[in-house]
């Protein structure tokens, strides 16, 4: 799944700024609702992202046209292949439960839940203005090489996701429309298969990242998809 490096930057900068302005919406007591990432409280959520944005800043300013003598650098993964491998641990005790208890004392730390979004507003500028001046070529990242567009596609679904997680228990608006639609366009790459056009983009990205389980009725119409979900972590 190749995604263009203009149309995969304004669905991460609409999927930023979707995110932003929602988490900025959030009271303290908001912020301690339960999000659909287990064990996380919406809080939570914003402090995972904010952690992502970060590690994607170093990838931006790392980002390059060229390889070493001029040579043309090649990507080794697409936007939907990144999905299919896991980062490359830093510390050989870390796993996925160690992760989530990270980010819930992180969260925890601050005095008031909104200090999470607060702290979060200074970085989001930085990456709104290097995503801005980012030229097309290629971004060393996690132990892969992805062209920018595919690069900044995979962040436009990270937002899509996360923007979802804070809707558990919290009526709130919906994703950005672009990154939505490669979130959706993600899953179905990841399985194969596309989903029944009737279904919406959220539908789609709850059932593809297991936020959500399959009913009788989804598993009857489309049972080659239903059968391969979650695909995406």
């Amino acid at each position: 799944m190749k995604v263009g490096h203009e149309e995969a930057r304004a669905a991460f900068l609409a999927g930023l700024d979707a995110f932003v302005a929602v988490a900025e919406e959030l009271s303290d007591a908001d912020l301690m609702a339960a999000s659909r990432c287990a064990g996380w409280t919406t809080g939570d959520v914003v402090v995972h992202v904010h952690l992502g944005l970060q590690e994607m800043l170093l990838g931006l300013v790392s980002a390059t046209a060229e390889g070493a003598g001029g040579s043309a650098v090649v990507a080794d993964a697409d936007a939907a292949g990144y999905w299919r491998s896991s980062p490359p641990a830093a510390d050989d005790a870390d796993d996925q439960l160690a992760g989530m208890r990270f980010v819930r004392l992180l969260g925890a730390a601050y005095r008031r839940p909104s200090g999470a979004v607060r702290h979060l507003l200074p970085t989001v500028a930085g990456i709104r203005t290097a995503a801005t001046r980012l030229p097309p070529g290629a971004v060393p990242f996690q132990g892969h090489v992805l062209t920018t567009g595919d690069f900044l596609a995979t962040w436009a679904v990270e937002l899509a996701v996360h923007h979802l997680d804070l809707g558990r228990e919290l009526r709130l608006p919906p994703p950005a429309p672009a990154a939505l639609r490669l979130a959706r366009s993600t899953v179905e790459a990841l399985a194969g298969e596309a989903a029944p056009s009737s279904w919406t983009g959220e539908t789609v990205v709850l059932l593809g990242t297991g936020r959500l389980r399959p009913d009788a009725g989804q598993r009857a119409e489309a049972p080659a998809l239903t059968g391969k979900l979650p695909v995406l972590g």
